[in-house]
């Protein structure tokens, strides 16, 4: 199967939004808060986090989600179905991940046409994935790692730095409350493409939650799945 051409359009897009998003609104940020943000981004980068988080070639963990209307969602019944993309977001409070999910939206009927399905994952409530999922159009599963349970086994999950707790709050975003969990947890973005082998095929995992990966090159792994399979 050939990779729809109207991706790399679309790819441009979304690279296009992220930046632009970013650019205007770091220009409207205090100083003071750009360098806390720069401090949190560089720190969470030494930790390590990027090295433990599950990499091309390893087995995924199974799970059981709740998804936005509360039907529980399980990955190896999925997998049974064909390969699976399993995108981590920090939540619907994020603009980051909006521009994330409306373009992976967009890319569905790709995914679908090479019999792969989709779930997004964040530790918002079921209610909040709701909003999400409404404010968005998505037409995938929006599940709820709530306790980051699943993040964890993934390795993606860490403690938002003491620092931005504050500043999270002051903009509204004080994750105990969008999460209903007293801990500052979140993931960092990372996005899986899993083969039925429950084998991980693509990753892609990084500390700047201002990236993300493009539409273009899950299609691309999912053909290069297609054609093992079919060799």
């Amino acid at each position: 199967m050939s990779t729809p051409t109207f991706l790399s359009d679309q790819v441009m897009t979304l690279k296009s939004e992220l930046e632009s998003f970013r650019a205007d609104f770091m220009s409207k940020v205090p100083t003071e808060i750009r360098d806390a943000m720069a401090r949190a981004d560089l720190d969470l980068a030494r930790s390590g986090i990027v090295e433990r988080a599950l990499k091309a070639g390893d087995r995924v963990p199974d799970f059981e989600l709740p998804d936005a209307q509360g039907k529980t969602v399980r990955l190896a019944s999925l997998l049974k179905l064909g390969p699976v993309i399993i995108s981590f977001y920090r939540g619907g409070w994020c603009p980051y991940c909006n521009l994330e999910l409306r373009s992976l939206q967009k890319a569905l009927p790709d995914f679908h046409r090479l019999g792969a399905s989709l779930v997004a994952i964040s530790p918002q409530t079921p209610d909040a994935s709701l909003s999400t999922s409404e404010k968005n159009a998505l037409e995938f599963a929006v599940l709820s790692d709530t306790d980051s349970e699943v993040a964890s086994a993934f390795g993606i999950s860490f403690n938002l730095a003491d620092e931005l707790r504050p500043i999270y709050s002051r903009f509204g975003h004080a994750l105990p409350d969008l999460n209903s969990d007293e801990r500052w947890l979140l993931p960092i973005p990372a996005t899986y493409v899993v083969g039925t082998d429950g084998i991980v095929a693509l990753a892609f995992v990084d500390v700047d939650y201002r990236k993300r990966l493009e539409p273009a090159d899950i299609v691309a792994s999912l053909n290069a799945l297609a054609a093992k399979q079919a060799a």
